[in-house]
């Protein structure tokens, strides 16, 4: 291994970017701190994506955290998804301590306690701006391929989609979706027919029970409007930092399949609408997504295919999403090829299998005479890191063990009142946690479906009317064609009563 003044120098002419940047640390060799040799990330590769990675307790919530103010106070919007419920404190500064003061005095830099511009979003019931997207926003291939659906029934929530644009009809919500399902195979199933086809009852059977598994892990919640605008994600304050947008996410764990569904439709949605911005120098938004896991684990083949699509596209809008999470591995191989900043925290070996899997993650890091890689990652303490990041023309930086810097706010979440304080100020609370149920496909198809039956009951009644009329009228040429043979001339004469005694005499006699 090479010597401490020859590692020093290759970190610093590896670290020392023309444009602004963001500081992460201090290297570290041979377990110790090398101060003042600064480890570096540029503000313009941040767009290309990052994982920080490590077991539990290592400090990858503080790396998180700390990336999330630098990128603030640099004016970069943030993202946050906050699954443990530990990241509120961003909102107010670090009330300090002596072992941070230890810290950054071995890193080599001051530290300075701030809080940041804090916004709190929701999915579910928890307080907070509340998240919400309608199912005509996500369109019949986003829906088909979160459902995990056959190419069958993929085709019926393309005509469904398509039926309800020709008849203005709105899917908001769930329940209008459930409803228009419904309707194909039942009231409406004559009309579908003869304009697109017939449709399987067996399939929408089996894209309502997909609906539902949605439903229960709170898509109801989810689906409808006020829909999220994602250029709120874009605010600077008066001071010219960027928001901090954190999700609430401690209720969703059990929820993966409503977690999954909400990180593609953000994630499209931001692709959709944000403009291309070439060489900018800066991103425009940095997402962190604690517990990836949560997404990977339990995403359809389809869905994985279209995470994998939006990464290695996302990044052209000016979006750099960072992946949070224990291992690697939890990352497909086709995402984490993208990504260009990781922050590797310590590793820890119980099994052969831990064993193997460290090996495996060494071989993710750039090649270095300084460090045994493997051996380093089990060896970091709490706050270090193993850092390897792209420089200002795209290459990896040297790989460097770094000190990893404090963050200025509180580490800790915030208490009831200021929680409360924070969104009593929220100028999106204002705007989106107002309840909004406008007439959709529910209310519209019930209207019509009460229509036909209001339309099928005077039908009925006509029809019953009409018959007795006929009844009536064959009842009275029936009354009437009687009284005329009863007022026949020859009738009259053969049914008299001199007639009829002569008939009854004569039949006398003859019996006689």
């Amino acid at each position: 291994m090479k010597n401490t003044e020859t590692f020093e120098k290759e970190i610093n002419e590896g670290n020392n970017f023309k444009g602004d940047y963001i500081t992460l640390g201090s290297a570290m060799l041979n377990g110790e701190t090398i101060t003042n040799t600064f480890v570096n990330v540029p503000l313009k590769t941040m767009n290309r994506h990052g994982l920080i990675a490590g077991a539990t307790g290592t400090g990858k919530t503080k790396t998180l955290q700390v990336l999330a103010e630098n990128l603030s106070e640099k004016g970069v919007p943030v993202l946050l998804m906050d699954i443990k419920g530990d990241l509120s404190g961003l909102a107010k500064p670090s009330p300090g301590h002596a072992k941070i003061d230890e810290r950054h005095k071995k890193i080599g830099l001051p530290f300075e306690a701030k809080g940041f511009p804090v916004e709190v979003m929701t999915l579910s019931e928890q307080d907070g701006v509340r998240l919400r997207a309608t199912i005509s926003e996500f369109g019949p291939v986003l829906i088909s391929r979160i459902l995990d659906v056959t190419e069958t029934q993929a085709g019926i929530i393309s005509v469904i989609f398509k039926y309800c644009d020709d008849n203005k009809l709105p899917l908001l919500d769930l329940k209008d979706f459930k409803k228009i399902l419904q309707y194909a195979t039942s009231e409406g199933k004559k009309e579908f027919e003869e304009a697109y086809g017939r449709i399987s009852t067996a399939s929408t059977g089996a894209i309502l029970r997909k609906l539902i598994e949605i439903e229960q892990q709170g898509g109801d919640l989810f689906f409808g409007e006020t829909s999220f605008d994602t250029q709120d994600l874009l605010r600077i304050d008066e001071n010219g930092k960027g928001y901090i947008n954190i999700i609430r996410l401690t209720d969703i764990q059990d929820k993966p399949k409503l977690f999954s569904t909400f990180m593609l439709s953000l994630l499209a949605e931001i692709y959709s609408t944000f403009p291309e911005q070439g060489d900018s120098g800066r991103p425009e938004l940095v997402m962190f997504i604690d517990e990836a896991h949560l997404i990977f684990n339990e995403a359809s083949n389809a869905l994985l295919n279209q995470i994998e699509s939006i990464v290695k596209l996302i990044r052209s809008k000016g979006v750099g999403l960072y992946f949070v999470t224990q291992n690697p591995m939890d990352v497909p191989e086709a995402v984490l090829g993208q990504l260009g900043l990781k922050v590797q925290h310590a590793l820890r070996a119980f099994t052969a299998k831990d064993r193997k899997a460290i090996k495996l993650t060494a071989q993710n890091y750039p090649d270095t005479e300084y460090y045994d890689t493997a051996e380093v990652l089990t060896s970091l303490g709490i706050g270090e890191a193993l850092v390897s990041a792209l420089d200002e023309k795209g290459k990896p930086t040297p790989l460097a063990a770094t000190m990893m810097r404090a963050p200025m706010s509180r580490m800790d979440i915030l208490t009831e009142s200021e929680l409360s304080s924070l969104l009593a100020q929220s100028q999106l609370a204002k705007k989106y946690n107002k309840e909004v149920d406008r007439e959709s496909a529910y209310e519209m198809l019930n209207e019509k479906i009460k229509k036909a039956d209001e339309e099928e009951v005077k039908q009925k009644a006509k029809e019953e009317k009409e018959a007795l009329k006929r009844a009536e009228s064959k009842r009275k040429t029936s009354s009437t064609r009687r009284k005329s043979t009863r007022m026949n001339p020859i009738v009259k004469v053969l049914t008299s009563a001199t007639v009829i005694r002569g008939v009854l005499g004569i039949l006398s006699k003859m019996i006689k």
